[in-house]
């Protein structure tokens, strides 16, 4: 989602006071990265920021469990290497948890970070006041429990990171090479370090968008580079989503030795997205389907409302990356067919629309 989140209600009334927390580290391993939270003890609740040293711009829901009582809230976006104040003022709480979850323009790449308690979410703006009975429109999530830190500003931080610890600036420059490879611009390897490489390839992006260097440093920059990927484009393949429905999409690139399918790629009404595809594969594939608030595939005049074709490949419920295409079902996957794309002409748009 690129659009400015509507203001959140505020927190049941019982949750707003002190509480108590002592030292811990959690990480929760990702994918392709590691959600890390760094904290120590500190008498009372302020507060509470949570700061993105990932390259991903990330939504997160907090949950606060006080005695019997859970409530969640959420969501927040958080753009790398910038921090948010997800709570303001005390919280009476027994424990803070935290689900994280990156944007759908990322594809397969981080999901929601495994925990022990399991809370409810909403699709979009939600604050839950009992968030241990999901009721219409509500899913369960995983939830990890935190501990943040005492900052000298006095407010309670805690960080989000991947496993190669990046520091702000390494997080913000790994996070602009993620999406201009995304956007169809050869900025990998993905990595944190500036280079001719890099800038080569955000120059030709702030080109094509007719921007000005110095919008690279403004506020919105990350906002401005989703919409970039979320437009279509004259390289790669793009996805576009004409219907009224989110759109869950896969790829798969044969290089001539392995065939692998990823996904899942979420596509909002109206918008587009280009997978990320690397190298030059030899065959690209495409799968697609209209899907609803909870993820449920949907139908259209009694027949399933999706696109694809002849070619069948392994997928799952939820992200994947699947090297290996044979015997699907027997090792627990699902198949689904895939339409191979003429990519002839350097780029392909294919828009999904109702019949």
């Amino acid at each position: 989602m690129t659009s400015t989140l509507a203001p959140l209600p505020p927190w049941p009334r019982r949750f707003r006071a002190a509480a108590r927390r002592s030292w811990l580290r959690t990480a929760s391993a990702l994918p392709a990265a590691v959600v890390s939270f760094l904290f120590s003890s500190a008498p009372a609740y302020a507060d509470l920021k949570l700061c993105n040293r990932m390259s991903y711009v990330v939504e997160v829901a907090i949950g606060i469990d006080d005695k019997a009582a859970t409530a969640t809230r959420g969501w927040f976006r958080i753009d790398p290497a910038t921090c948010r104040v997800v709570a303001q003022g005390t919280l009476t709480a027994d424990r803070i948890l935290l689900n994280a979850r990156a944007l759908g323009v990322y594809g397969s790449s981080p999901v929601p970070q495994s925990g022990n308690d399991t809370l409810c979410i909403a699709p979009e703006n939600f604050v839950i006041a009992a968030a241990r009975q999901c009721r219409a429109g509500q899913t369960p999530a995983p939830f990890t429990q935190i501990h943040p830190t005492r900052t000298d500003d006095g407010h309670l931080v805690a960080y989000l990171a991947e496993g190669s610890e990046y520091d702000d600036e390494q997080a913000r420059l790994a996070a602009i090479q993620r999406l201009l490879v995304i956007a169809g611009y050869d900025a990998a390897p993905i990595d944190g370090v500036d280079g001719p490489k890099t800038q080569g390839a955000l120059a030709a992006f702030l080109k094509s968008r007719g921007l000005a260097p110095e919008v690279v440093q403004s506020p919105k920059f990350f906002a401005t580079m989703i919409d970039a990927v979320q437009s279509p484009s004259s390289t790669g393949l793009t996805w576009c989503n004409d219907t009224p429905h989110k759109i869950m999409a896969a790829v798969g690139t044969d290089d001539g030795k392995t065939v692998t399918s990823r996904g899942w790629y979420r596509i909002d009404p109206g918008k587009c997205l280009h997978p990320d595809v690397s190298g030059q594969p030899r065959q690209i594939f495409s799968f697609a389907e209209a899907v609803d608030g909870e993820n449920r595939a949907l139908k259209f005049r009694d027949r399933p409302l999706n696109w694809g074709g002849a070619t069948q490949l392994c997928t799952r419920e939820s992200k994947f990356e699947i090297n290996e295409q044979n015997d699907c079902g027997n090792r627990g996957l699902n198949v689904n067919g895939f339409a191979a794309v003429d990519m002839s002409g350097g780029g392909k748009t294919l828009r999904f629309a109702l019949p």
